[in-house]
């Protein structure tokens, strides 16, 4: 029997899709490396193991999956019944026994490709409403998933690193994130300047540009986004007050 195909036939679609998924792919390969026993060890983010960081891949998965059956149903399906439901998920999915946990992600990551593969052209447009209660077509949820993926695999403190994000990927994390500052403006005074390997500018900036004297952060996309994400700081930074260190980044979620 022939294997079947995404219904989706837009090729920037197509192209984000693969892009999710090859991000399922690197997380699952960074938590195929961990023994049983790592899944205890600490992570990037504050407060939460490696348990944590699963579970919440996990159940996330689940939860962008009934924006996509909302999309193909028309009935309101909301990825989570509440912001305290939503942690209590995690919290309990971290106590789950290893098999378990494994099995959480991948079935979870199963049956959103599903969800996506079954969804025909004319319901990607279709809104829903995401946790945070923005009003977004069904095509974001794609992206939604590509950011979890990418930068959680990284959260697992195992070896991945953002370098081994595709660059497509870091530049529409860094628009985000810079957007999200813009809108609540925090990066009033903030600079931010995407060097390449040597050096030289990439024609990539982002935050305040109309500032007479900004702090200006300077560095290789990977360390930029590390940086933006609250993730490390392996940049320079001039201006005001700055000695050389980059300022902690202005808070993105």
């Amino acid at each position: 029997m022939a294997a079947r195909q995404d219904l989706a036939t837009d090729p920037g679609l197509q192209e984000d899709l693969l892009q999710a998924r090859r991000g399922t792919a690197f997380f699952a390969r960074k938590l195929n490396e961990l023994t049983d026993a790592e899944l205890d060890g600490g992570t990037l983010l504050p407060d939460w193991t490696r348990r944590h960081v699963v579970a919440h891949v996990g159940y996330n998965a689940r939860a962008i999956a009934r924006l996509v059956e909302w999309a193909a149903t028309g009935v309101e399906t909301p990825m989570y019944p509440s912001p305290e439901a939503r942690n209590h998920e995690i919290n309990f999915g971290a106590t789950l026994s290893p098999i378990a946990l494994r099995n959480l992600f991948d079935h979870s990551a199963v049956c959103l490709s599903v969800e996506w593969r079954d969804l025909p052209d004319e319901n990607w447009s279709h809104q829903v409403r995401t946790a945070q209660g923005r009003t977004v077509p069904a095509s974001e949820t794609v992206w939604m998933r590509t950011r979890e993926v990418w930068v959680h695999a990284v959260d697992l403190d195992n070896g991945a690193t953002f370098t081994g994000i595709p660059a497509p990927v870091l530049e529409r994390l860094l628009k985000d994130i810079t957007g999200a500052w813009k809108t609540r403006g925090t990066d009033t005074g903030l600079l931010i300047k995407v060097t390449n390997s040597a050096g030289n500018g990439t024609g990539l900036m982002f935050g305040d540009t109309t500032a007479a004297d900004p702090t200006t952060i300077t560095g290789p996309l990977p360390a930029i986004v590390e940086w933006a994400t609250g993730r490390g700081s392996s940049i320079r930074a001039t201006g005001p007050d700055t000695n050389g260190s980059a300022p902690a980044a202005p808070k993105w979620i």
